[in-house]
């Protein structure tokens, strides 16, 4: 029988491994999968039990990435370096910087979280198809490459192509699991969300360039400086909305891809404030939290107006 007294602890130590995974960026991957649910329904009624299990394991292999990625930056120092980071968008959980937790606890609990994958993806895959064990086996590998040495993409400039091809995974393994095969289709509509996310991750290193250069983490924004990252980033807000754009009204028969367009206003607005701020990163809060407003909007915009023209 539990004791009083270790019934607070545990909720406590709940809590505090709950606040590990970084909830809040959490809801991106949910939007994801249900741009591939979405985009599976079209081909015929989705499985609900496979549909909970993808969210689920989207989820935990999200939150998996986000504890390493704590624990690599507390190794490389560049969390411990971030004096500018503006909590809770950038400069990670702060909970080894506050103390709340240490480097090998952190680490223990980002294995966990991954290789808990390998069984549920394995036993998901079996229900499936073989596919899911290819897709999977990218988005681990993505997952560990883009913190971790010997690859480290995130120092490489390459992080934000690391996190695109991430979430496009996300929209393919979602709709593959309803389908048991590939489709054309996943593919294309994940292209939109895939810059959107890869957009959340650019603006979110404007705060955290002087401490990533510091430590030797050269991130797109310590490369290219504010004002081409700035140019860059309203590239990819342009391309990811054209691109969905073409969706709707050239390749795919689906109309209701047009309402991953309500989510150009938001994204633009923000990559107006970052043009405006780029030089004075401690005044990116309202644009950080616009661009991931935008993400998920278009991402639930988009499910939302495919389901609308399923078939009944």
């Amino acid at each position: 029988m539990t004791s009083s007294r270790a019934l607070p602890r545990w909720r406590q130590q709940a809590a505090l491994h709950w606040r590990m995974t970084r909830p809040g960026f959490l809801m991106v991957t949910l939007s994801a999968c249900l741009v591939g649910l979405a985009s599976a329904a079209q081909a015929g009624p989705l499985d609900g039990g496979l549909a909970l299990a993808t969210l689920l394991l989207a989820c935990v292999a999200h939150a998996g990435a986000n504890v390493l990625n704590d624990w690599q930056d507390a190794l490389n120092g560049a969390d411990a370096a971030n004096h500018d980071g503006l909590h809770p968008f950038t400069g990670g959980s702060r909970l080894i910087q506050q103390g709340a937790v240490d480097a090998r606890q952190t680490a223990r609990w980002s294995a966990l979280l991954l290789l808990s994958l390998l069984p549920a993806g394995t036993l998901l895959a079996a229900r499936s198809g073989s596919g899911l064990l290819l897709i999977g086996a990218a988005g681990l590998l993505i997952a560990w490459a883009y913190s971790a040495p010997p690859l480290k993409l995130m120092s490489r400039g390459l992080g934000e192509l690391a996190v695109a091809g991430a979430w496009w995974l996300v929209v393919l393994g979602a709709d593959y699991v309803q389908r048991g095969q590939f489709a054309a289709a996943p593919a294309l509509l994940g292209v939109g969300i895939a810059l959107l996310v890869a957009c959340v991750l650019l603006i979110n290193g404007f705060p955290d360039a002087r401490s990533d250069a510091s430590v030797g983490k050269r991130t797109l924004v310590v490369r290219l400086g504010p004002r081409r990252a700035a140019l860059l980033f309203a590239a990819l807000v342009l391309l990811a909305h054209a691109w969905v754009a073409l969706c709707a009204f050239a390749w795919l028969p689906w109309p209701g891809a047009a309402w991953g367009l309500l989510s150009l206003p938001l994204a633009a607005t923000g990559a107006a404030l970052l043009w405006r701020h780029a030089r004075q990163p401690q005044r990116l809060r309202p644009a950080i939290a616009l661009t991931i407003a935008s993400a998920n909007l278009h991402a639930l915009a988009l499910a939302a107006g495919l389901l609308t023209h399923a078939p009944r």
